[in-house]
């Protein structure tokens, strides 16, 4: 998978770089498949701050350093969350852009409900937060990290081509 996902990861960071900006990663039921795609590309340390895998509560606690009232009673796996959370890695990290992807791959019960196929991907940059909803109807896990991880970087390459 990230043999298929290098070129695209390679075309994300020329945007970057070519801006002098950098983006933080806050993967959720992909797993690290996000950062790792961009870290497929050599001196990623030019445009690639950091991040980490979002898959309890502990672990958004320390990576989002939000008080636990800044969810709002809000659900994993919606817009409101997703875009909480790419707003805070971004900000957390110091990077101009951030990524985030909140949902279910499938195979076991999600422990907020979440109906196993469905992620929301947030990109955030300046002026600029965006959105993207994949519902697979699958509880295919492996194939769901990875439609999920396609379409979280496929929003991200959209909105660096749509802000240049």
């Amino acid at each position: 998978m990230l043999t298929e996902l290098h070129p695209q990861a390679a075309r994300i960071a020329d945007f970057l770089r070519e801006r002098g900006e950098k983006i933080a990663v806050a993967d959720g039921a992909t797993g690290g498949l996000i950062a790792a795609s961009l870290l497929t590309v050599p001196g990623a340390l030019k445009f690639f701050v950091g991040g980490g895998v979002v898959y309890s509560f502990r672990a958004r606690d320390v990576l989002f350093d939000l008080p636990a009232d800044g969810y709002n009673d809000m659900r994993s796996a919606t817009e409101e969350y997703a875009l909480l959370q790419a707003r805070a890695i971004r900000d957390n990290l110091g990077a101009q852009w951030g990524i985030a992807e909140s949902g279910s791959a499938g195979s076991s019960k999600h422990p907020m409900g979440v109906v196993s196929g469905r992620s929301v991907a947030a990109v955030v940059g300046p002026d600029f937060e965006r959105t993207s909803v994949v519902e697979t109807g699958s509880d295919m896990r492996i194939e769901n990290m990875e439609r999920f991880t396609r379409n979280a970087l496929d929003l991200l390459e959209q909105a660096l081509a749509d802000t240049v």
